[in-house]
């Protein structure tokens, strides 16, 4: 089927054309991997890779920091600057503690790899570029980032930048979704994900957080990766404990498949999974090599508003949260090693996007597009689906990342009768998911997937207050 352009939308929120005019694009110098990218640096070496590869890129700004600076994005893709159907999107996000750079360098490093990579016709990146959207955010926290860079080294304490300028976490800054998920559980209402229609948004955030938040809502996400430092792991959801724990191993609904994407980072890492490294905390407490170089984040220590899983809570993405470095800031000479370290993982785990399922539900009278509708997914023998539904977008696509497995699918929509797929996933097509379709029969009254309990019911009853409007995260 042809692809088919998202129309009448294209990439959030303020596209910024950052072009000569803007900057001056110095050119690349030997030691330009050596050292950290200013802001200004990075707004020039976005700009340069932008003018290098017009063809595959734009640069947009999300928003603004405390301080005003841009929270820049460069998107890659065959199509830069639009959603193109069934192509899924993915973002790496850095920086979002400013003392903690080495992803932002990484990302800009990766953006400088896609670009070259396209321009010399290597067929592994052109063979990613044209069958996903790829969005690199450097710098989440730009104004702490430029507070640990301007601060000495030997001044420089555990904490200095990780805030912004306000002095705000922003990994504590996001809507805490798990606790609404806790309750929810806790009353045994069968509602599990996109739930930010039940979060009472009372709290005022700090910009970075909603530039992000909004984005984080505007485009259909698949895969996300959140880098920071500190330690050596990759972290997977659930980030917070029921009943405010210290630590507690806290499953997703998707416990199986985050590990599975956690795994595909840390094995593909130089050293994350090896033994070949003391535990950055000195003890064996955490020893996290010998897990494979993985965690659930709340068994290492709760994290409420954290922005891994208010991806998973709030949209259809899969985010997982990357610690690369015992050091926080480490010295920029040790940089072009950590991009050795890091490179094949980081492709490696952009890869998993093409995991699992994807399709476009439509009207089987009208052939329109659903929007909205819930697939669910059993896994094997199981009675019940897996506690957590992807929704189709406006244009009616949906994306599923499973591991190999046997499956079935259950598709729900208002006014159409729940239709099933089985389906066996192998993932052996590196750059495509399994396409599954489906076309829905309109029915005036269809029943639910968890039909054992009644949903309208049970959420009038929960004493949660529920807000007239959403903003400023909703758009």
């Amino acid at each position: 089927m042809a692809a088919r352009m998202r129309c009448g939308r294209t990439l959030p929120l303020l596209l910024v054309p950052l072009l000569a005019a803007l900057v001056a694009a110095a050119p690349t110098q030997p030691d330009e991997w050596k050292q950290y990218h200013s802001h200004e640096a990075l707004t020039e070496k976005l700009t340069e890779i932008n003018e290098k590869c017009p063809d595959i890129t734009t640069v947009y700004s999300i928003g603004q920091s405390v301080e005003g600076r841009e929270l820049l994005v460069i998107h890659f893709s065959s199509t830069p600057g639009s959603h193109e159907i069934l192509k899924p999107e993915m973002k790496y996000v850095g920086n979002m503690h400013g003392n903690e750079p080495v992803g932002r360098e990484l990302i800009i490093r990766l953006a400088d790899e896609l670009c070259n990579g396209f321009k010399n016709k290597d067929k592994e990146i052109i063979s990613l570029l044209n069958s996903t959207s790829i969005h690199l955010l450097p710098s989440m926290n730009p104004d702490g980032f430029e507070l640990a860079l301007e601060t000495p080294a030997a001044e420089r304490q555990w904490l200095t930048g990780r805030a912004n300028a306000n002095g705000l976490d922003l990994n504590r800054d996001f809507p805490d979704l798990d606790g609404v998920f806790y309750a929810l559980e806790e009353r045994k209402v069968p509602k599990f994900d996109h739930l930010m229609e039940l979060f009472d948004e009372s709290k005022e955030r700090q910009p970075e957080t909603v530039a992000v938040g909004r984005w984080i809502l505007s485009l259909p996400w698949v895969l996300s990766a959140n880098l920071h430092e500190g330690d050596l792991v990759a972290n997977y959801p659930f980030d917070a404990t029921p009943n405010e724990a210290p630590s507690k191993y806290s499953a997703s609904p998707d416990d199986g498949t985050f590990r599975w994407l956690a795994q595909t980072y840390a094995q593909a890492h130089a050293h994350m999974a090896k033994n070949d490294h003391p535990p950055c905390d000195g003890t064996t407490r955490d020893a996290f090599a010998q897990n494979g170089g993985i965690t659930n984040g709340a068994k290492w220590y709760s994290v409420a508003g954290g922005m891994q899983d208010f991806n998973y809570l709030a949209t259809n993405a899969m985010e997982i949260t990357l610690e690369l470095s015992c050091e926080k800031m480490p010295a920029g000479a040790t940089l072009p090693q950590l991009w050795e370290d890091n490179k094949k993982a980081m492709f490696e785990y952009m890869w998993k996007i093409h995991s699992g399922v994807k399709g476009e539900i439509t009207d089987a009278t009208t052939g329109e597009p659903v929007a909205d509708a819930a697939i669910w997914v059993m896994n094997g023998t199981a009675t019940l689906p897996i506690k957590h539904a992807v929704k189709t977008s406006e244009t009616g696509e949906y994306y599923r990342l499973l591991p190999v497995g046997t499956y079935e699918l259950l598709v729900e929509a208002d006014g159409y009768e729940m239709a099933r797929k089985n389906v066996t996933i192998t993932n052996k097509v590196r750059d495509q998911a399994m396409l599954v379709n489906f076309a829905l029969v309109p029915e005036e009254a269809s029943e639910p997937v968890m039909d054992e309990l009644q949903l309208d019911q049970e959420l009038e009853e929960l004493p949660l207050n529920l807000p007239e409007n959403m903003s400023p995260f909703l758009l």
